[in-house]
């Protein structure tokens, strides 16, 4: 069973993305049969064939499992492309933010970890997207960094995301929960 690795505490914030509402216990996503199905074929790390099985119907759907988010950006590590999920991450917490001074700081902190040339954790994208992004950050908004989050995501898609469905990692959670199901 491969070793997940997860990020140190506080470097990648992820919204709760799993449709658990962990006040009431319920869960919003998926029908009830299929979660029942899945509790039963769970394995070792809580996770279950259904679960990784759906992750190959889309990025999105797989961003949408916590799980499924750590077990690629674990993989994003192992291939040095990891700063394209964090970034998408980063810019899905930073549309959340209400405040407009919060906003502005967060928005300069963003340009220099990974918008500016040579930033420390820079992404791939083309120069005009980063000039729109330095005009963008005079009157920072939650729509700042759009363009190149859909560049990041795009990358990811088209790259990044058909190597994870082919990668030993992926097979082998997914083969290691179809072997308790078959029990």
């Amino acid at each position: 069973m491969p070793i997940l690795v997860t990020s140190p505490p506080g470097e990648l914030r992820q919204p709760n993305m799993d449709g658990d509402d962990k006040k009431t216990g319920k869960y919003r996503g998926g029908n009830l049969k299929s979660r029942l199905q899945c509790r039963s074929s769970q394995s070792a790390e809580g996770l279950c064939f259904e679960e990784i099985s759906q992750w190959s119907d889309s990025l999105e759907r797989l961003l949408s499992s916590k799980y499924g988010m750590k077990i690629f950006q674990a993989f994003l590590k192992s291939e040095f492309s990891d700063e394209n999920l964090e970034f998408w991450v980063v810019c899905e917490d930073y549309k959340k933010i209400r405040s407009s001074f919060r906003m502005s700081s967060r928005a300069k902190k963003i340009f220099k970890r990974y918008i500016q040339p040579e930033a420390p954790r820079e992404i791939n994208i083309d120069q005009r997207t980063r000039e729109l992004i330095r005009w963008n950050m005079k009157a920072p908004s939650p729509l700042c960094f759009d363009d190149a989050q859909k560049i990041v995501y795009g990358l990811m898609e088209r790259d990044s995301y058909p190597r994870f469905l082919k990668s030993d990692i992926y097979l082998t959670f997914l083969d290691s929960t179809s072997e308790s199901v078959k029990m």
